[in-house]
C-alpha cells in the first residue's frame, strides 16, 4: 500500500469498525453535507465496480449467480460474504448475509444494497478525495485496504445516508484462476 494512503481502518478489524463509523456517521449524514461544496471535486470515476448486497440465503443466491449468469466465486470471507467474479476485477457482485431472521423484505422495499463502488485513476485521487471530503464534511466510514480483492477505498455517505466507495488497485484474476 502507498504510504501516503494509509487508513485509519488499515490492519484492523474493519468489520466492526466500519459498522460503528457508518452506524455515527449515519445519524449525521443529511446535516453534515454543506450547501455547496468547496472546491473541484478530484473523483473523476473510471466505471462501475461492483455491488454488495444483502440476500436470504447466500448457497442459493451463489447458486444462482454462478449456475445461470454465468460468475464464477473468487472467494468467502469469516463474515458469510462472497464474492463473485466475471472478468479480471476480483469481485463484481459481494453477496452480504443479512442479519438473522431477517426475512427478504417485500419486492415494493427494494433491494437491500450495502454499497455501490466506483473505480477511480489511481492512490493519488484517494488521497485527494479524501481531502476533499473532509474540508466539506462528507462523512467517510472506511478508508484503507480491505480483504475481498485487497483494493483501496474510501467508503463514504451520500446525503441520504447511503454507502458509496470509491476505490483504486483491486486484484485482477486471469483467466486460469
Amino acid at each position: 500500500m502507498d504510504d501516503r494512503y494509509v487508513g485509519p481502518d488499515s490492519h484492523t478489524d474493519t468489520h466492526s469498525s466500519t459498522h460503528y463509523r457508518r452506524e455515527e456517521a449515519e445519524l449525521t449524514a443529511a446535516t453534515a453535507h454543506p450547501e455547496t461544496y468547496q472546491g473541484t471535486s478530484p473523483v473523476k470515476v473510471k466505471k462501475l465496480g461492483h455491488l454488495v448486497y444483502e440476500v436470504s440465503d447466500i448457497p442459493r443466491t451463489v447458486k444462482f449467480w454462478t449456475e445461470v449468469m454465468g460468475f464464477t466465486v473468487a472467494e468467502g470471507n469469516d463474515h458469510g460474504m462472497v464474492f463473485l467474479r466475471y472478468g479480471a476485477d476480483h469481485h463484481a457482485i459481494g453477496l452480504k448475509p443479512s442479519k438473522e431472521g431477517r426475512p427478504r423484505p417485500p419486492s415494493s422495499a427494494g433491494l437491500r444494497i450495502e454499497h455501490l463502488a466506483f473505480e477511480v485513476a489511481d492512490i493519488d485521487v484517494l488521497v485527494k478525495a479524501r481531502a476533499y471530503f473532509k474540508a466539506n464534511n462528507i462523512p467517510i466510514v472506511f478508508e484503507g485496504r480491505k480483504g475481498a480483492g485487497c483494493n483501496e477505498s474510501i467508503n463514504f455517505l451520500d446525503p441520504d445516508g447511503y454507502e458509496f466507495e470509491i476505490y483504486c488497485n483491486m486484484d485482477q484474476i486471469d483467466a486460469s484462476a
